[in-house]
C-alpha cells in the first residue's frame, strides 16, 4: 500500500538530507520530484498543484525553528502538509445507521460484514441488514458474513427496499443496537431510477452516516463517480478497498480536497479482518517512510497479553529463553496478521519490500520442527544429537540439514542478546517523539 509515494518521497527528501546547505534550489528540485511522485500516483492534478504551492510558500525563504535543521524543517513541512491533505485529524464512524453505497463489485457487501466485524470486536452492539434485492446472491452473503462475525442480521418479507431499511431502523431501535449497517444494491449514478431509489432510502432512515465505496485501484475514475453520488446524497466519508493491491495511492490522497468528505476506512486484504481505521497522520508517516509504529503496537496489544509480552521480553533481553519461548514468539507474530504487512509498519522497511515475497510457510516448518522436539529437547537443546535430529526431522516432515538450521539460528539469538547484554544492557525502545527526527 502506498509503495510508490514513498519510495519517491524518501528519493526526494533524502537527497536534501545529504545536501551540506539547504538553498531554494534543492528545495524546488525535492518538490520538483514531489510533484512527479504525486501525479504517477494518481493524485487529482488540482490537490497536487494546492500541495506543492504550499509547501513552497511555508518552505522557502523561512527561517527553521531552533530545534530542527534546515532539511528536517522541509520534512515536517511536506508532513504537516500531506497529513493536512490526506483529512487531518481522524473522524470516527457515528453511533446509529449507516448506509453504505456504491458502484456493483467495489465490495460493498463484503465491506458491511467487515465493518461489522470490527466494530464488534470493539465490543460495540451492530447489527446489519439488507436492502439489495436486485442481487440474489446479496442477502444470503450478508447473512452469512454476519454469521460468521457474530451480529444479528435483520430479514424481512418486504420487497420494497425502502420498508426494509425502515424496518430495520425501527427494530435496531427495540434493541439498543449501537450501530445499524444497511448494505444496498450496486448501481451507477447516471442509473435515475436507481438513485431516486437510493434518496428514498436515505429520506426514509435519516442515516447519521452515508458511506461511499469505492475501489481503490480504479483511481480517478472511483473520485469522480463517488462526486456524483456525493452530490445526490450527500456523503459523509468514503471507505477505499484494495488498497493492498494499489501501490499508488491517489484516491487516498484525494478524496478530502476534492469531495470535502474523509477517507474512514481502508480495505487492506480479503481476511474478515482486513479493514483498519483510517489515520490521516499514520498514513502521512508511511507515505514518508517513517513506518507506522502505532498501528503495529495496537495489533501487537490485540494478541498478546501484557504480562506475557512482558515476561518474554525479559527472557528474549537477557538472552535466557528456550526454544519453547521461540515458538510461543512466532505463534504471537502470526496472530498479528501478514508478516510482510508487519514489517511495511517498521520505519525505513516499507520501500524496500516492495518487491520481495515473504514466505510465512518458513514459520509453519520452524515451529514443527519445534513442536517434534520432546520437553526436555525444547528446555535444553544441547541435548539434541544426531539421533535426536533424525528423529525430529521425520517427526516435522523437514530434514536434519533443516533442524540444524533452526538450533543454529536459536544459539545465535541467544549470543547476540548475551553480547548486548554484557555490553551494558539492552535499552528500552523510547516513545517516538513527532518531531525533530531524522527519518532518512
Amino acid at each position: 500500500m502506498l509503495e510508490l509515494l514513498t519510495e519517491k518521497f524518501s528519493s526526494a527528501l533524502d537527497k536534501l538530507t545529504k545536501t551540506r546547505k539547504l538553498t531554494d534550489r534543492a528545495v524546488n528540485q525535492a518538490l520538483r520530484e514531489i510533484r512527479l511522485a504525486l501525479l504517477e500516483a494518481d493524485v487529482d492534478y488540482d490537490v497536487v498543484k494546492e500541495f506543492i504551492k504550499s509547501v513552497r510558500q511555508k518552505v522557502v525563504g523561512a527561517k527553521p525553528p531552533p530545534n530542527l535543521t534546515p532539511a528536517e524543517f522541509v520534512i515536517k513541512t511536506v508532513y504537516d502538509e500531506l497529513k493536512e491533505t490526506l483529512g487531518g485529524e481522524r473522524e470516527e464512524l457515528k453511533k446509529g445507521t449507516t448506509l453504505l453505497v456504491g458502484l456493483q463489485g467495489t465490495g460493498k457487501t463484503t465491506t458491511v460484514g467487515k465493518l461489522a466485524y470490527l466494530l464488534n470486536k470493539q465490543g460495540k452492539k451492530v447489527a446489519v441488514a439488507s436492502t439489495d434485492l436486485r442481487r440474489p446472491a446479496a442477502v444470503l452473503q450478508l447473512k452469512k458474513l454476519a454469521q460468521q462475525v457474530g451480529v444479528p442480521f435483520y430479514e424481512f418479507d418486504e420487497k420494497e427496499p425502502t420498508e426494509i431499511a425502515r424496518k430495520a431502523v425501527k427494530r435496531a431501535g427495540e434493541e439498543g443496537v449501537e450501530y445499524l449497517l444497511l448494505d444496498t444494491a450496486g448501481r451507477l449514478h447516471v442509473d435515475e431510477e436507481l438513485m431516486r431509489e437510493l434518496e428514498e432510502i436515505k429520506r426514509a432512515v435519516e442515516p447519521e452516516e452515508v458511506l461511499y465505496v469505492a475501489d481503490a485501484m480504479q483511481g480517478q475514475t472511483a473520485l469522480e463517480t463517488a462526486r456524483a453520488f456525493h452530490e445526490r446524497l450527500g456523503l459523509t466519508g468514503v471507505v477505499l478497498t484494495k488498497m493492498d493491491g494499489d501501490a499508488r495511492g491517489g484516491v487516498a490522497l484525494s478524496v478530502r480536497k476534492v469531495l470535502g468528505v474523509p477517507v474512514k476506512f481502508v480495505g487492506v486484504g480479503e481476511r474478515i479482518e482486513d479493514l483498519e481505521p483510517f489515520y490521516p497522520d499514520r498514513v502521512a508517516q508511511r507515505i514518508l517512510g517513517l513506518g507506522d509504529v502505532q498501528s503495529l503496537a495496537e495489533k501487537a496489544q490485540e494478541v498478546i497479553p501484557e504480562d506475557q509480552a512482558q515476561v518474554m521480553a525479559t527472557k528474549v533481553l537477557t538472552g535466557e529463553f528456550d526454544l519453547e519461548d521461540l515458538r510461543e514468539m512466532l505463534r504471537m507474530i502470526q496472530k498479528m496478521g501478514p508478516l510482510d504487512k508487519l514489517l511495511a509498519m517498521i520505519p525505513g522497511v516499507g520501500a524496500q519490500l516492495k518487491n520481495v515475497k515473504v514466505d510465512e510457510k518458513q514459520f509453519k516448518r520452524i515451529e514443527a520442527i519445534i513442536n517434534s522436539m520432546t520437553p526436555e529437547e525444547r528446555r535444553n537443546p544441547k541435548i539434541i544429537n544426531l539421533s535426536r535430529k533424525k528423529r525430529i526431522a521425520r517427526g516435522s516432515g523437514t530434514t536434519v540439514s533443516e533442524v540444524n538450521k533452526v538450533l543454529k539460528r536459536y544459539e545465535e539469538m541467544k549470543k547476540l542478546m548475551r553480547k548486548l547484554q554484557r555490553a551494558g544492557g539492552v535499552p528500552q525502545v523510547p516513545k517516538l517523539p513527532r518531531f525533530p527526527f531524522r527519518p532518512f
